[in-house]
């Protein structure tokens, strides 16, 4: 079967500090057929800020779903609201702010798939 549910899938906090929930990731969906990208659901708490990082690697792309913020991409600023679609290139400084009383939830697609070991925290 090539599906999870949400609901089964359980959060945790990333390097970055923000909430995942890996809805699809090799390391966990193979079995599902998963093998070269992942897809997941990131919340950020109102107020607070992601930690600056990169990925050497991984192409990332954001699609904000729910609330309001501010988007570091490099050298550049930028509000973000739900809607909103971000390309992250590889080796990119990033980090997001929830600029709101709503938590700020991003899906979150990457390829090759996220992993720790490609991610350094400036």
């Amino acid at each position: 079967m090539m599906k999870t549910r949400y609901a089964s899938v359980e959060p945790y906090t990333t390097l970055d500090g923000s909430q995942i929930r890996e809805l699809m990731h090799p390391a966990h969906h193979a079995a599902h057929g998963n093998r070269a990208q992942s897809f997941a659901e990131a919340i950020v708490a109102p107020g607070a800020t992601t930690r600056l990082h990169r990925h050497h690697v991984t192409e990332e792309i954001y699609h904000i779903t729910q609330g309001a913020g501010r988007m570091t991409l490099g050298d550049t600023q930028f509000d973000v609201a739900a809607g909103d679609t971000i390309c992250i290139a590889p080796d990119t400084p990033h980090c997001i702010a929830c600029a709101g009383e709503m938590a700020l939830k991003i899906l979150c697609a990457c390829s090759p798939a996220y992993s720790h070991d490609d991610t350094e925290l400036l």
